[in-house]
């Protein structure tokens, strides 16, 4: 829900208040935070079936971490102007990749 309001956010509220750069930030936001909400959609269905599975629920918390740090980064860069929140973005990066990799290694897990 919160991806899909700040996505609208952006394109009618936003459009024309900040630059091209800031606008396309924003966006980037918005799509990483969109594509993470899915995956944590995903990874809530899984749960429903191997609830004790500690790189499942793991890779659920690093989904929500990364959307904060990643996206949460973003939007306050975009709208704010404050580039320093860049350099805690890649946290949020590095986030992502530990819940698709504790995601995958419970997919191995449940596939051997």
């Amino acid at each position: 829900m919160l991806a899909v309001a700040f996505g609208a956010f952006g394109a009618h509220a936003l459009k024309g208040r900040l630059d091209e750069y800031a606008l396309g930030v924003f966006q980037t936001a918005v799509q990483y935070h969109f594509y993470h909400s899915l995956a944590l959609l995903g990874v809530g269905i899984l749960a429903l079936s191997q609830p004790q599975t500690v790189l499942l629920k793991t890779s659920g918390w690093m989904f929500l971490l990364g959307i904060l740090v990643f996206s949460g980064s973003l939007y306050l860069l975009s709208v704010s102007g404050m580039r320093w929140l860049g350099a805690i973005t890649p946290l949020g990066g590095l986030a992502f990749l530990a819940g698709w990799a504790c995601l995958a290694a419970t997919g191995w897990k449940l596939l051997v």
